[in-house]
């Protein structure tokens, strides 16, 4: 089963989600850009992402859950996203904790994990 998903999930390219900068909010807070590239053949109409954040000695400070869709085919799409009550100072890592849901445009929810590339611009890693 899994040797006859992989050549369809090869075919469908590939989705980059990039940290690319994090600044305070005025009250306390820290905002991330992220930038989804979608290399796909696809739309899609939902990627949600569980995110868990780690302070700076590398604690789980809180999980994040954030709805990226939609992301149309072939295009760079920006989204911002707020993580209140903690400086960007101190962040040290976000981890990719779970995909609630990854599924393209008339199709069923699929396992996007293989087709995801992350990094970071900001001090603070991407990781999966």
């Amino acid at each position: 089963m899994l040797a006859g998903t992989l050549p369809g999930l090869a075919e469908t390219g590939r989705m980059t989600v990039e940290l690319n900068k994090v600044e305070e909010i005025d009250g306390g807070g820290c905002r991330a850009f992220f930038l989804f590239r979608n290399e796909t053949a696809s739309s899609f109409d939902g990627f949600e992402m569980s995110l868990a954040i780690m302070d700076k000695n590398g604690i789980i400070d809180r999980l994040l859950s954030i709805d990226a869709a939609p992301l149309p085919v072939a295009r760079t799409t920006l989204k911002l996203f707020e993580i209140p009550d903690m400086t960007c100072a101190n962040i040290s890592e976000i981890l990719l904790h779970e995909m609630t849901s990854c599924k393209q445009q008339n199709e069923d929810e699929m396992d996007c994990f293989p087709i995801l590339d992350l990094n970071s611009k900001a001090n603070a890693v991407l990781v999966k």
